[in-house]
C-alpha cells in the first residue's frame, strides 16, 4: 500500500479511535471552592430555589377533544417543517385535538434496495483501491479493462461511486407522502392529488369530518 491508501485507511481509524476514547474517559473533575484561610465555619451549599412549571388545564369541552389526526410524511423529503405547521394550525383551530405525527417509509421492495446501496458503494470503492489482489482470487487472470479505465482516475471514480450512492439511496428512501388521517379515515393525500394542502382546505376536511362522525355518533 502507499502512503496514499495508508492516508484514507489511517485517517478514518483514527478518528474511530479518538472518538471511542473520549466517549470511555472520565469526567475531568470539578475544582475545589475556594475559602479564605481564616474562614473556619464550614461551607453551607445554599440550594437553588425549585422551579415552579405553569400547569396546563386541559379543556374537556374543546371542539377538537376525542379527536384524532394523524400527518405520515416523508422525513427524507424535508416535509418535516410543512407537517408541523399543519399540526399547530389544527391544534390552534380545534382545541383539544390529539396531532400525531408520523414517518410514511417508502414501498418494501425501495427499502431493500436502499440497504443494498452502501454494501455496493464499499465494494465497489474496495475494487478500485486493491483490483489487483481481489481478481485474482476470484478466478480471473488479469483484471478487466474497465478496471485499468477507473484505475487511471482512482480518486474521480472513487468520488463519483459515493455521490451517484447518495443520491441513489436518498431517493429509494423516500416516499413524496403527506398523508392526513381524521379518526382513522384518510381525508387528504399527496400520493393521489400530487401536492400539498392549504391550511384553510385542511381546516375545512378536518371540520366536515369531525361534524359527521358527531352526526353518527349521535344517530
Amino acid at each position: 500500500m502507499d502512503r496514499t491508501q495508508l492516508l484514507l485507511v489511517g485517517l478514518p481509524l483514527f478518528l474511530f479511535c479518538s472518538d471511542i476514547i473520549q466517549l470511555f474517559a472520565p469526567p475531568p473533575p470539578k475544582p475545589a471552592p475556594h475559602r479564605h484561610p481564616s474562614d473556619s465555619r464550614p461551607l453551607i451549599q445554599q440550594q437553588p430555589p425549585p422551579l415552579e412549571f405553569p400547569i396546563q388545564v386541559q379543556k374537556d369541552g374543546g371542539i377538537g377533544y376525542g379527536n384524532t389526526v394523524s400527518i405520515d410524511f416523508c422525513s427524507s423529503c424535508s416535509y418535516r417543517g410543512t407537517a408541523v405547521t399543519m399540526k399547530n394550525m389544527l391544534e390552534s383551530q380545534f382545541p383539544g385535538m390529539h396531532v400525531v405525527l408520523a414517518n410514511y417509509p417508502p414501498p418494501l421492495p425501495k427499502r431493500l434496495l436502499s440497504k443494498v446501496v452502501p454494501i455496493v458503494q464499499f465494494g465497489a470503492i474496495g475494487i478500485i483501491v486493491a483490483g489487483e489482489q481481489i481478481f485474482p482470487r476470484l478466478g480471473f487472470a488479469a483484471p478487466p479493462q474497465w478496471y485499468y479505465s477507473m484505475r487511471a482516475n482512482r480518486f474521480g471514480s472513487m468520488a463519483s461511486i459515493w455521490l451517484l450512492g447518495n443520491f441513489l439511496q436518498s431517493f429509494l428512501q423516500s416516499s413524496g407522502a403527506f398523508e392526513v388521517y381524521c379518526n382513522g379515515e384518510l381525508v387528504f393525500s399527496k400520493l393521489k392529488e400530487s401536492r400539498f394542502p392549504g391550511e384553510i382546505e385542511l381546516k375545512d376536511l378536518v371540520g366536515r369530518r369531525i361534524a359527521n362522525s358527531r352526526v353518527m355518533g349521535a344517530l
